[in-house]
């Protein structure tokens, strides 16, 4: 029978020769934790091996506390189904289990001291702790350090305290609505007693300043959580005889360290959602609905994990009757200032367009905005283009300002380079642009992308050397709009092993 899990403590790896380490080390902060030292030998044995397995693409670690038993979980997304090495030291059960595009090989582990004492393997007032607490609070921190999610934050400081200092621990976090005081987590040694200790603390009013208070049959310690200078909440250790007063310095310096941690998480997590809220307006609102005559498709693919704003950009909309008009761009840099150039084009481009401006007046005006823009302003590779329906398929009139080169696919396989790169918008006062007119008959299959996928590295190879991109798309034939551009997609992904460091944009435009 497989018990309910008590805890779970996750870290992500990145595909490095370095993630085997880093996951044993993870391994060792979350035995520790857990109090689980007489089988952390062969814990961290189990991470090397399963992760060794795995370090190709990018990979998850998840340890589990089932009660009598750890498992350990690696989960790795769109990865062959391949047969998995046994393990080599003796384990209750592994196995390999499929679901979606996530492979996921999973090995138990038993608890020899399943059962045991609440306190676990090191009792408060064990004489002769110095070392052993210093190495402890060094796994503590790392384990704190290791999330920047602002709910996990609160789990992983209960799971730190409990068996170590505590026998249950309640961790408080204050809001700004002023509503009742409610336990962010609560962690209990035995998990049986978990709903009836919330119903407790309920009926407690919880000091914010800290101290000790009777709770039931435990002594609770309440420790401030202070960051920075503010109050972020209270961390609350309880357990049935008295604590022994070191007790109180070992929380407080669980403390410190837990409310920083908190701290940090939230202002990662308000930052990251400041960035994913700016970046959004920076897109499109949605999608351009039905085009006659046209079957086109989009993906965009913001690097790194906060989505960080500026870089690149597309856009597609309605200009005048019938035509269509679209743009790929390429901002030099992130952070807000990209942002207000990214913002700046976007915006420009409609509006000129509404105003009945030709494709090569409205770059004209757009490189005069952004220099006007002084020393905020950034240089920006564009391609803008306009359909326009024609007896049979598009005319597109084009004008590339320094941007990676848009190709046209022939349903015989052709693929062919369709404008002249001109100069870079942002740079030149005097530059003036020029479109370029191509027919797209029925069939014919227009490209842009941004550097994100021409410049994907790999071993000091780019993706588009030697015409690899062109090569790539000759390979489309025949292929809806989406279907090419999640062909290129999967491309740029498969093409190195490690995440891209930069924004990817792909627009297709499809003659039907």
């Amino acid at each position: 029978m497989t018990n309910a899990p008590r805890a779970v403590l996750a870290a992500a790896f990145a595909p490095a020769d370095t993630a085997v380490l880093a996951a044993r080390r993870f391994t060792t902060e979350v035995m520790t934790a857990w109090a689980a030292v007489s089988v952390m030998a062969s814990a961290e044995h189990l991470a090397g091996e399963l992760s060794s397995q795995v370090i190709d693409e990018p990979f998850e670690v998840v340890w589990s506390h089932l009660g009598d038993s750890v498992q350990i979980e690696v989960r790795q997304r769109g990865v062959p189904e391949k047969t998995p090495a046994a393990p080599t030291v003796p384990v209750e059960e592994w196995g390999v289990t499929f679901a979606g595009q996530t492979r996921t090989h999973w090995v138990r582990l038993r608890l020899p001291e399943a059962g045991g004492p609440a306190t676990g393997e090191w009792a408060i007032g064990e004489p002769s702790r110095g070392p052993l607490w210093m190495g402890f609070l060094a796994n503590a921190s790392d384990l704190l350090a290791g999330t920047l999610d602002p709910g996990m934050v609160p789990a992983i400081i209960s799971q730190i305290v409990v068996p170590r200092l505590a026998s249950w621990c309640a961790v408080y976090t204050w809001g700004d609505d002023g509503g009742p005081q409610r336990p962010a987590y609560v962690w209990h040694a035995d998990e049986r007693r978990i709903d009836a200790l919330r119903e407790e603390l309920d009926t407690v009013r919880i000091p914010q300043a800290g101290g000790t208070l009777q709770v039931g049959d435990s002594q609770m310690l309440v420790i401030p959580l202070l960051a920075r200078g503010r109050a972020l909440g209270v961390m609350c250790l309880g357990r049935p005889d008295r604590f022994a007063e070191d007790a109180f310095q070992y929380a407080e310096d669980i403390g410190r360290r837990a409310a920083l941690a908190l701290d940090n998480a939230r202002l990662y997590a308000t930052q990251a959602a400041a960035n994913r809220a700016l970046q959004r307006s920076l897109l499109p609102p949605g999608e351009p609905g039905e085009i006659p005559g046209l079957d086109p498709a989009v993906v965009y693919e913001p690097a790194g994990e906060t989505n960080e704003v500026g870089g690149d950009f597309y856009d597609l909309f309605a200009a005048r009757d019938g035509a269509w008009r679209f743009a790929v761009g390429d901002v030099c840099g992130t952070g807000p200032e990209a942002a207000a150039v990214t913002g700046l084009a976007r915006h420009t481009l409609r509006l000129l367009a509404r105003e009945g401006y030709g494709i090569a007046a409205v770059l004209d005006r757009l490189n005069q905005a952004i220099l006007d823009e002084g020393d905020r302003a950034r240089f920006l590779t564009l391609l803008h283009g306009e359909l326009v329906p024609a007896a049979s398929g598009f005319d597109a009139s084009l004008v590339s300002a320094g941007h990676p080169e848009a190709l046209r696919l022939r349903p015989s396989g052709l693929v062919e380079t369709v404008v002249t790169s001109q100069s870079l918008l942002g740079v030149f006062p005097e530059a003036t642009f020029k479109a370029e007119t191509v027919h797209l008959d029925p069939g014919d299959v227009l490209l842009a992308v941004t550097d994100g996928v021409t410049e994907r590295r790999r071993d000091g190879r780019l993706l588009d050397d030697d015409g690899g991109l062109a090569k790539l798309f000759a390979e489309c034939v025949g292929l809806s709009a989406r279907a090419v551009a999640e062909r290129i997609r999967r491309a740029v992904q498969d093409f190195a092993p490690d995440p891209s460091a930069d924004d990817m944009a792909i627009v297709v435009l499809r003659a039907r």
